[in-house]
């Protein structure tokens, strides 16, 4: 039926608890509330874990509540923390390409082209990291990137936060959700929590391991393909969210001039042209690849690894030529498609 490159099964479960977050706790303590804040009622979001996934990490002052989340998914879907209110998260990360986008490098404010490719945001509650350079440690942290990117929302962060407390509908949503009137932690705090829900996890490939579904013999041989030593794919792409987080220079090109990679965090030489693993989940919707969005299909990238990449003094040992056949290639490509989850693409929770 399958074969065994698996990872171990456990149910998934939802349950909303009902918490009352007040400042009554303070008064015990010797010390009441201030007079500028309210007492909040939220309900805690427990997150519906898909099956062989580990619980992600979540910062002890964000816990995930209804109410936040919410907050957080209209903000995330709301124009207005660009500059000019044309750009929103969404419009470089776009729930039906798994929360990436489908050209090699998104626009931002006035149609200025970013840096480097979008990537997706499923399942980024795992990424240990942000930025394919590593250079972000928290999604709390790396709501400001953007925000205050020139090519991307060209905004400033004070500047925002002014913004949404002249407006009368997101100043009384803070206050039911934070107890207070915008600021930078209530703003960086919801998105955070909105993007740790998007968890993808039920793709063809896992509902094949869970028993659910078949895989075609085209798309066995794909995954045999996979985990081959002689492919090596799984090297890298390891785990429930088919990456292992690490940084590899795949020897896409000879020369990383124009973008140096993990480098331009740590200023080692041997860190040039090193990026992050992306995971492959959803691969199938979220080309075009690589860091930079230069390889436009999956075919291209087989193509590409095929040839072993170009010579570069730190290209990964892992990245060696190999030869398939046009039907090898199409059964691996057909495993890869395996990994899409469309009920993630179309959840109406994420849209």
């Amino acid at each position: 039926m399958h074969s065994s490159h698996s990872y171990q099964l456990r149910p998934s479960y939802f349950s909303p608890i009902v918490a009352i977050v007040m400042c009554t706790a303070s008064i015990i303590l010797g010390s009441g509330c201030k007079m500028d804040e309210k007492i909040v009622v939220e309900e805690i979001y427990i997150l519906k874990i898909p099956p062989g996934f580990p619980y992600p990490s979540i910062p002890e002052d964000n816990p995930l509540t209804t109410e936040k989340i919410e907050l957080g998914k209209q903000l995330f879907f709301d124009p207005v923390l660009s500059l000019d209110s044309t750009i929103s998260c969404s419009s470089c990360h776009k729930p039906e390409f798994a929360f990436s986008d489908n050209i090699s490098v998104s626009h931002g404010v006035e149609n200025q082209p970013g840096f480097r490719n979008a990537p997706s945001l499923a399942n980024v509650a795992y990424q240990p990291y942000l930025l394919k350079d590593g250079g972000n440690p928290a999604l709390e942290t790396q709501v400001q990137v953007p925000v205050e990117d020139v090519a991307e929302m060209n905004f400033n962060m004070a500047l925002l936060v002014e913004r949404l407390q002249k407006n009368v509908y997101y100043k009384n949503y803070f206050i039911e959700v934070f107890g207070k009137e915008p600021d930078a932690f209530g703003l960086t705090r919801a998105l955070a929590a909105f993007q740790r829900t998007l968890l993808s996890g039920s793709a063809k490939y896992d509902r094949a391991l869970s028993g659910e579904m078949f895989l075609t013999a085209s798309e066995l041989k794909g995954e045999e393909l996979f985990f081959s030593k002689e492919l090596n794919c799984s090297s890298c792409h390891a785990g429930f969210n088919f990456t292992d987080y690490t940084f590899q220079n795949t020897g896409l090109y000879s020369d990383y001039t124009t973008d140096v990679g993990r480098k331009r965090i740590t200023l080692l030489p041997g860190d040039e042209g090193k990026f992050k693993v992306s995971s492959l989940r959803n691969v199938g919707v979220t080309g075009p690849y690589m860091h930079d969005g230069s390889l436009g299909t999956l075919e291209e990238v087989i193509t590409f690894y095929m040839s072993g990449g170009s010579d570069h003094p730190n290209k990964s040992n892992l990245i060696k030529s190999f030869v398939l056949t046009d039907q090898e290639k199409k059964d691996l490509i057909n495993f890869l498609f395996t990994l899409t989850d469309e009920t993630f693409i179309t959840n109406p929770e994420f849209q």
